[in-house]
């Protein structure tokens, strides 16, 4: 073999190989230990001193490493569009409920609900007593709950 040569070891021996051939293989066995080894594993950046700066986590997750993780593939949390659409209905069908109130009746279930004013608050912007306020939003809330059935 000459000294110029290229050389690879297949099976269990060096074979003398063409530039063209060697760069070939050598680019498809780093593509094999990127998709084997790289993806898969974790690395880790250190600084000048020699300290970790950065984990950089794998870019390939094998359902057993998400099994061991407690890691979830598709977050059950996520609500669906199905979900979605029927919530906005409800919100679409509760403000009409609403606008067939009353204008106090209104005003009180939006300083409520809306404003975040509690009924303490309400009852001394009217001027009346708390408990007032509390029968009047419990009468409304009725009047609602019929409205959307």
């Amino acid at each position: 073999m000459s000294a110029d040569k290229k050389r690879i070891w297949i099976n269990g021996q060096l074979i003398e190989v063409t530039d063209e051939v060697y760069a070939a293989y050598t680019k498809g066995d780093r593509k094999m230990r990127y998709f084997e080894n790289d993806l898969k594993t974790e690395r880790f950046l250190l600084n000048k001193d020699g300290r970790l700066e950065q984990i950089i986590p794998s870019r390939e997750d094998s359902l057993d490493r998400l099994m061991e993780d407690n890691a979830q593939q598709f977050s059950d949390g996520q609500e669906s569009v199905e979900d979605v659409v029927l919530r906005q209905m409800m919100v679409d069908k509760l403000h009409i409920a609403i606008f067939q109130l009353t204008e106090k009746e209104q005003d009180l279930i939006h300083a409520l609900y809306f404003d975040g004013k509690t009924e303490r608050e309400y009852a001394e912007q009217l001027g009346v007593y708390r408990n007032a306020v509390h029968k009047k939003k419990m009468r409304i809330l009725e009047k609602l709950k019929k409205l959307l059935e």
